[in-house]
């Protein structure tokens, strides 16, 4: 093939091994310099060699990412490496600049490690607050002016090299290249591209490709691991989405005493701000000869104004309604952040993910997280997802959080992808009904089952078993809050599929000692909601209210909730009925407790972003405000004008609800940092 002759893609080549052989030649200091691993016994060789390539994946990674712009360069029309001496120069000075700045960040990343036990991050730049201080602590610590030469004498030998690829090349007469052979160049070119910068070359679905991400450096669940698999400046990058200051520790004191009466704390934690309290097991625990397995069922983007139980019209959602009757119905029952990320973050760790910019899984500093998950001693717990469990991140927070986690995702099912979501949630449910029935009677089991095909595209699978698409005129839709028919039968798949799903578990040996969970991530866009009260629509809290049902026919008689219950409540509402004595450090309340306030209240988000507008709601109240307390109101969700201030009628309601919100608001991010579990995930 004559075009594996060419002088630019051997250059390019050539380039990318160069920086590669330096990326992974510092990998091989900080394992034999810095880190711990070298004979160790502790650490198992398998979980090195996993770091390993892990690692090497990463440097690769970076190593194509910095010669990307050399490759725009070598192949413009006219101006490019291959005719001309000014495009070499210019790319000699960025390759150069891109040494010096490489080379540098390693030295760095170095002895911020042998500092702190951490590979270099963004909470690094605090250090420029104070460049004197710091300046003189690196002057004194380290031998300064031998890393200056150690870093000039890399920057020159590599820069050296490279100058000699482009010379030795590009002095050579090219070689011609037949048309036929062009189109088939670029395709294998970009598909080694794609799957380098990947990080992945199985298991991917090409819909939705997951590229590999830090956590999974840490699915060992050894810090040490973790670290030697991270390449320095790729992490950098990824703890961008840190804010320099993630919260305010004064205010939290400000509103701490409102979260004591709240979560019942202790007042003696008001000096450390403590959040940790023990719930013993409760009198109205479920009375069961064996501990009863516990179903969750994530519904995606499916909120309440969608389900037939709530009052939407056209029958969209027969399965879930008869779970309703059947089941425990929550009438008022809230997700705190919209977004499907957001919801998996607060159902297990019981924080509202207020993050500012990125979901709170993205941050590399918070994603082991203390879980009332993990008081549900003896219990086998899983989790099931169609797709890539790494989409957001999530990942993180789950393996390196829940103790004794068995993941199932892509690349686990036996059914084909459908879509860029993984298999189609029929199949999700079949093979994780599978799972379910196989696993023996001695241990119970917690799983989570997240399904995805309610989200765009909607797409309706060819094989799923006999459901048939409605044919609803798009104008009697859009008044019932649909936006499409498209959207009107996904939710209705979704219902069907949940259907099919306890069709088989009633089937099974696990299904009357089973309590099913379901809800709501978020719900997703509307129309208008003429069947749903005024406030839900002009409040913008339609977003946030999603379906909430326990099932469990053998266990629970049938209940409607009509206090508010947020998402938060979930889990330690379970281990209420599972009659579990648990650590609970979050926000999450047993909503068959009493609640403090009296009316119970639920906290909620209404503009994302790093000023959010934020709130506590009732049954009968929203108080609203910006993300500092300013332009505060409060609303009466039973009005026909609900955005008119009432603060004024209710003034009691409205400084109690108000200075609530702050506390949940501000005791949120700061509990993203206290509530982080040091100790590593139990295997």
């Amino acid at each position: 093939m004559s075009w594996l002759k060419s002088r630019r893609l051997r250059y390019l080549t050539a380039l990318t091994a160069l920086l590669f052989a330096l990326f992974v030649g510092f990998r091989a200091i900080f394992y034999f310099a810095f880190s711990d691993l070298p004979g160790n016994p502790s650490v198992p060789a398998g979980q090195i060699a996993d770091a390993w390539g892990i690692g090497l994946r990463f440097d690769l990674r970076l190593a194509i990412l910095v010669v990307l712009p050399l490759a725009a360069l070598a192949f413009l029309p006219w101006f490019n490496l291959a005719r001309s001496s000014w495009a070499r120069r210019l790319g000699r000075l960025y390759l150069v600049v891109a040494l010096v700045a490489l080379v540098l960040f390693y030295i760095v990343d170095f002895g911020h490690y042998a500092y702190l036990a951490d590979r270099i991050n963004v909470t690094a730049l605090r250090f420029l607050e104070d460049t004197a201080i710091s300046a003189v602590m690196v002057w004194q610590s380290y031998p300064v002016i031998w890393l200056v030469l150690a870093w000039f004498a890399t920057v020159a030998l590599f820069s050296w090299l490279a100058y000699q690829f482009e010379r030795r090349l590009f002095n050579r007469l090219p070689v011609a290249v037949p048309a036929w052979q062009k189109p088939l160049a670029v395709v294998v070119v970009l598909a080694v591209i794609f799957h380098g910068i990947l990080g992945r070359v199985s298991d991917i679905n090409y819909s939705n490709p997951i590229p590999l991400r830090w956590d999974e450096a840490f699915n060992a669940g050894n810090e040490s691991v973790g670290n030697f698999g991270l390449n320095p400046a790729i992490y950098f990058y990824s703890t961008l989405i840190v804010p320099a200051r993630p919260y305010d520790e004064e205010k939290v004191a400000e509103f701490y005493p409102a979260m004591v009466e709240y979560l019942g704390l202790q007042q003696q934690q008001a000096a450390g701000l403590g959040f940790e309290r023990l719930v013993p097991p409760q009198v109205h625990a479920l009375e069961t000869d064996r501990p009863p397995n516990v179903v969750f069922i994530m519904l995606e983007s499916l909120g309440a104004s969608r389900v037939g139980a709530y009052g939407t019209p056209f029958d969209p959602t027969p399965n879930l309604d008869q779970i309703a009757r059947d089941g425990w119905m929550f009438r008022h029952f809230y997700v705190p952040v919209t977004g499907t990320a957001k919801t998996i973050w607060a159902t297990f760790t019981g924080i509202p993910d207020v993050a500012p910019t990125e979901t709170a899984s993205r941050n590399p500093f918070i994603s082991h997280q203390t879980l009332v998950l993990n008081e549900f001693k003896g219990y086998r717990k899983l989790y099931m997802i169609g797709g890539n469990a790494s989409w957001a991140n999530i990942s993180a927070m789950l393996r390196q959080s829940i103790d004794g986690l068995t993941l199932y995702q892509e690349g686990d099912w036996q059914a084909p992808d459908v879509d860029v979501w993984g298999i189609s949630d029929l199949e999700l449910f079949r093979e994780s009904h599978a799972i379910l029935d196989s696993l023996p009677d001695d241990q119970p089991f917690f799983a989570f089952i997240q399904t995805a095909g309610n989200h765009r595209p909607f797409t309706i699978p060819a094989n799923n078993g006999d459901f048939k698409v409605r044919d609803v005129p798009a104008d009697e839709l859009a008044r019932a809050g649909f936006r499409s028919a498209a959207q009107y039968n996904a939710v209705r798949l979704l219902d069907y599929n949940v259907g099919e799903f306890l069709k088989m578990a009633r089937q099974s040996k696990y299904f009357d000692n089973t309590i099913f969970v379901l809800f709501g991530d978020h719900n997703n866009r509307i129309t208008t909601l003429p069947h749903m009260p005024p406030a839900m629509e002009q409040l913008g809290l339609e977003s946030n209210h999603v379906p909430h049902f326990y099932y469990a026919p053998g266990l629970l008689k049938p209940r409607v909730i009509d206090e508010v219950v947020g998402l938060v409540d979930v889990m330690p509402s379970v281990a209420g009925l599972l009659g579990l004595e648990y650590r609970n450090t979050t926000l999450g309340r047993d909503f068959q407790l009493p609640a403090a306030e009296g009316e119970r209240a639920g906290f909620v988000v209404l503009q994302e972003g790093p000023r959010p507008v934020y709130g506590m709601v009732t049954q009968d109240f929203l108080a609203r405000m910006n993300h500092d307390g300013s332009q505060a109101s409060l609303h009466d969700l039973a009005s026909d004008t609900p955005r008119k201030d009432v603060s004024d009628q209710y003034p009691e309601e409205f400084e109690d609800l108000s200075r609530l919100a702050r506390g949940v608001y501000e005791s949120s991010r700061y509990l993203f940092y206290r509530n982080v579990d040091k100790s590593p995930p139990s295997p």
